[in-house]
């Protein structure tokens, strides 16, 4: 009896355990089988099976190509059966992906976010004129605002002009203008409506809601 024990140690590593060590073995007997048709027929078969223990991924897009795919992965890329879909390869298995921008933003502005940063960029590309002066304005009394949000009740308008310049890399300078950003106390004002505005949750009073006896 002990003869026919299989110990874990004895057996092959399980290449995608979620899916158990049954449908690796039965991945395993499909790559030993010589007649084509006949492992073509069981390789569909156990795409069924593979497919049945995913019911809850059926809607998602490319399911079966995701199934094929850990068929061939599963088999250590040994299965030799036609595939629906362009057979994968241990290269593009190993193929490390490719690194993600990450928004970058000045350390020491933290506080005026990445949209503002964008919508800089985006008035720099306008044409001078009054639709770009109305944007450029328009972002900073938006810097404006978060600076106060942030740091404290009051700041010089030459502060934000500073700021944007260095941001938009000196293609905005504003150093010289005659016209003068929001009032902080208009802008602050605007902050606490806003506040003001949000749903406040409904707390009971315990006390109140007991009944007396």
């Amino acid at each position: 009896m002990t003869n026919e024990l299989e110990y874990n140690s004895e057996r092959s590593k399980l290449i995608i355990p979620e899916y158990g060590r049954h449908i690796q073995k039965m991945v395993e007997h499909a790559v030993e089988i010589k007649d084509d048709e006949e492992r073509n027929k069981v390789a569909r078969a156990i795409i069924a099976v593979m497919g049945n223990l995913n019911p809850h991924l059926r809607d998602v897009p490319d399911f079966q190509h995701m199934l094929w795919d850990q068929l061939f992965i599963i088999s250590d890329f040994k299965l030799d059966v036609e595939s629906p879909f362009p057979k994968p390869s241990r290269e593009m298995l190993a193929e490390r992906p490719e690194r993600m921008p990450y928004p970058q933003n000045f350390p020491k502005y933290r506080f005026y976010g990445n949209n503002i940063k964008r919508m800089i960029d985006e008035a720099n590309k306008f044409e001078e004129g009054p639709e770009k002066e109305g944007l450029v304005f328009t972002i900073a009394n938006h810097m404006k605002k978060s600076y106060l949000s942030w740091n404290k009740d009051s700041v010089d308008d030459k502060v934000i002009f500073e700021h944007l310049r260095e941001l938009s890399d000196g293609k905005i300078n504003l150093k010289n203008t005659e016209e003068d950003l929001s009032e902080a106390s208009e802008l602050l004002r605007s902050n606490k409506k806003f506040a003001s505005k949000k749903p406040v949750k409904k707390t009971h009073n315990r006390a109140r809601s007991r009944k007396r006896h």
